[in-house]
């Protein structure tokens, strides 16, 4: 029995809750010309982001201007196609990165920070510098947790910074990293958290705040989350499966909205 006092409500409302392809309409047994060119121009702004420079560069500039000493390393992954062929070796530093970041590691540290390329370098170049920015303070708080190295990786999937944290005898290492893009978010950043790092870790010891970008997680809340993860990862000594988060019982109301820059 259908409730009549109910109001119908026109599918086409569904597009104001979701960037999802949904109510397109559709033009005899095909969709209108307009969704197919939206489609096809999403579709190329994703493949344009995975096939994009990476401007390590400039991320060094931009993290040295916030007072971080800052170490560039590559993956054992020679060239782009040799990175997306080979994911294996996306994860694994190439002999001169591991050489250049033992000399770098003078003592263990707390929390190691890694900014990769990852499958859109897009991302990284929107929104790592903001979120580190934001990030500072928050981990300075109370009892001070320090990034004791900040690395810029080339060719990096999530797991190279397993490697680097090891070899910087860190205890925590947390990987900010471009995301596989989507349809509606291709410039999206994650942010990947592991205690204890080292080669061999799996997805399922380490925590995962994704979906950073101008229409989803913003700034301030992907922040707090990584902030409190960490604190909660280095009190507890455990990260993944183990580390629930928690943060959005704590987090200020005035967390949500999305500031640049």
């Amino acid at each position: 029995m259908s409730d009549k006092s109910v109001p119908a409500r026109p599918t086409i409302d569904l597009r104001s809750f979701t960037p999802a392809r949904v109510a397109l309409g559709r033009n005899g047994a095909s969709v209108p010309t307009k969704a197919l060119l939206d489609f096809t121009l999403d579709h190329a702004r994703a493949r344009d982001a995975v096939h994009a420079a990476f401007d390590a560069p400039r991320l060094l500039a931009d993290l040295g201007a916030l007072g971080l000493a800052v170490t560039e390393v590559r993956s054992q992954a020679v060239d782009r196609r040799d990175y997306l062929r080979r994911p294996d070796l996306g994860r694994r530093l190439e002999p001169g990165s591991v050489e250049a970041l033992a000399q770098a590691a003078a003592a263990p540290c707390q929390l190691a920070l890694v900014i990769g390329d990852g499958l859109s370098a897009a991302a990284v170049h929107a929104h790592a510098v903001a979120l580190v920015r934001r990030l500072l303070p928050l981990l300075a708080e109370g009892d001070d947790v320090a990034i004791g190295h900040v690395v810029v990786a080339s060719g990096a999937r999530v797991a190279l910074g397993d490697e680097v944290g090891a070899v910087l005898g860190a205890r925590m290492v947390a990987t900010l990293i471009g995301e596989r893009p989507g349809l509606s978010a291709p410039d999206s950043l994650g942010a990947y958290l592991t205690f204890a790092p080292k080669p061999g870790r799996t997805d399922a010891e380490r925590n995962c705040v994704s979906n950073i970008h101008h229409a989803g997680l913003s700034y301030d809340e992907a922040a707090f989350k990584i902030a409190w993860l960490v604190r909660e990862g280095l009190a507890r000594q455990v990260s993944g499966v183990a580390l629930k988060d928690e943060s959005a019982d704590r987090a200020p109301r005035r967390i949500g909205t999305f500031s640049p820059g």
